[in-house]
């Protein structure tokens, strides 16, 4: 009963911007990290950025300095703003969620993916 929907990806040419959205929904009791991953065509799934429910916030090198990550935590709602994107940027990039669904119950969700191409 955990939805994880992301949205905000799309085209955009190399130096630019992009802001993605992730809204989890459902049977939630409480959402210790919400974070972003990406894949790219014939690369493995890599973390992208991570934010824990005490504002701690891990990023992947290859974005630190260029990629934000923020919460909204009355929306369950997590963010990614990304700037002066680069071609290998491009992947797919999902949402995940760490969710207690009850006091002892947990998983971590993960949505379908939104498209974000960088082109040069």
């Amino acid at each position: 009963q955990v939805q994880v929907v992301e949205s905000g990806g799309g085209l955009v040419q190399a130096g630019g911007s992009l802001r993605l959205s992730c809204q989890v929904s459902g049977s939630i009791f409480s959402i210790v990290a919400m974070g972003w991953a990406r894949q790219a065509p014939g690369n493995e799934r890599e973390l992208v950025a991570r934010i824990n429910s005490g504002g701690g916030i891990d990023y992947a090198d290859p974005v630190k300095g260029r990629f934000t990550i923020s919460r909204e935590n009355a929306k369950n709602t997590v963010y990614l703003q990304m700037n002066s994107l680069r071609p290998e940027d491009s992947a797919v990039y999902y949402c995940n969620a760490y969710v207690y669904t009850t006091i002892q119950a947990w998983d971590n969700y993960w949505g379908q993916g939104t498209q974000v191409t960088v082109s040069s």
